[in-house]
């Protein structure tokens, strides 16, 4: 299991999301209410635990903001929004250490039919797995007017064949519209790898809600090791 708390914009979200056991935080450098800056990260991340993994989340494919943000913050992976691009993968593989962690997200559109969006997911799940350039792949919402932190759920039930004929080895993460309220359902539908929220433990765009998360880590344990022990439709890691 895999938790990450991503949007974070400052010192005391951050120290929440370690208190509440969560395996991973994100910083969203893409244009977003939540957007920091790799020098308010670099600021934030002194005396950290050693074992949180820090992801820096980007929209953009240029190579050289990406890795130059990377540094300067000190963060140890990174997600990319953009279009499948495994040339840019593999830079930012072969530019980091061994331990760095490579998230690919893909994206399930709402305001697309369906089966379109069902068709898509198929082919880049193909190609991801193809090309082995991704550590992970995050599924999350696409609307119109933003990809990703839309605060809406896609359809998991529909989502789950896919998932189950074409994902193999990959790592899944879930997010899009996830909360404490629906996060155990959304695993025990999907049985992914990881799940992802931002949105759904806030307050307001850019602060985080206590009680919230720690309900959200609370839940998604739960439900985690409920299935543990069963057959999972998603390969299961350890």
């Amino acid at each position: 299991m895999w938790i990450k708390i991503c949007a974070n914009t400052n010192l005391s979200d951050v120290q929440l999301a370690v208190d509440a056991a969560a395996d991973a935080v994100g910083f969203v450098f893409a244009p977003s209410p939540r957007r920091v800056d790799p020098a308010q990260v670099a600021a934030i991340n002194p005396g950290l635990p050693t074992d949180l993994t820090q992801i820096g989340v980007f929209r953009t494919q240029a190579f050289d903001e990406i890795e130059f943000a990377l540094h300067t913050a000190g963060l140890h992976g990174v997600q990319l929004h953009g279009e499948l691009d495994f040339q840019l993968a593999e830079r930012l593989r072969n530019a980091f250490d061994s331990n760095f962690f490579l998230i690919q997200s893909l994206h399930w559109s709402l305001d697309r039919d369906p089966a379109a969006s069902e068709r898509t997911l198929r082919d880049e799940l193909r190609a991801i797995g193809r090309h082995r350039a991704a550590d992970a792949v995050l599924l999350d919402t696409r609307t119109a007017k933003a990809s990703g932190g839309t605060g809406i759920a896609f359809d998991w039930e529909r989502a789950r064949d896919v998932l189950a004929a074409e994902s193999g080895k990959l790592r899944i993460i879930l997010a899009g519209g996830l909360n404490p309220a629906n996060v155990a359902e959304a695993i025990r539908t999907l049985r992914p790898w990881g799940v992802d929220v931002a949105s759904g433990v806030e307050s307001f765009p850019g602060r985080k809600d206590p009680a919230r998360v720690r309900a959200f880590i609370v839940a998604a344990r739960a439900a985690f090791a409920e299935i543990e022990n069963t057959t999972p439709l998603l390969q299961k890691f350890s």
